[in-house]
């Protein structure tokens, strides 16, 4: 199987930062994320049931990101992605976090990383 469900620029606020006026403002970030599943099944009845729901992917995030705060983008990358492995079911990511404006001169600073094996 080597099918991917993917979310694009997936708008995330959330209370992130290192500095103390950062810890008092949410900031938006923005996420991307391709994520491995078998779409055959979902496919073949149309049930979104049967399918990996990309809408219900996105709440469950904002959700967390709502609820907990965090200094680094590393960790709030490292904790979706092993969110999204349990709680979905999903043996592969790639999941790439941004925080733009976080420096000067720069549209955006973030991290790519992955997770799991890929079939």
């Amino acid at each position: 199987m080597s099918d991917t469900v993917f979310i694009r620029e997936l708008r995330i606020d959330t209370v992130i930062g290192v500095y103390e006026w950062e810890r008092q403002v949410q900031q938006t970030l923005l996420l991307d994320i391709d994520m491995c599943a078998d779409v055959a099944a979902g496919a073949a009845t149309d049930k979104v049931e049967d399918a990996l729901d990309y809408s219900a992917v996105s709440d469950r995030l904002r959700q967390y990101a709502a609820e907990n705060s965090v200094q680094l983008v590393e960790t709030l990358a490292e904790r979706f992605a092993s969110l999204v492995r349990e709680e979905f079911r999903v043996s592969w990511l790639r999941l790439r976090l941004c925080k733009p404006g976080a420096v000067a001169g720069a549209r955006d600073v973030g991290v790519i990383i992955e997770r799991g094996e890929r079939p």
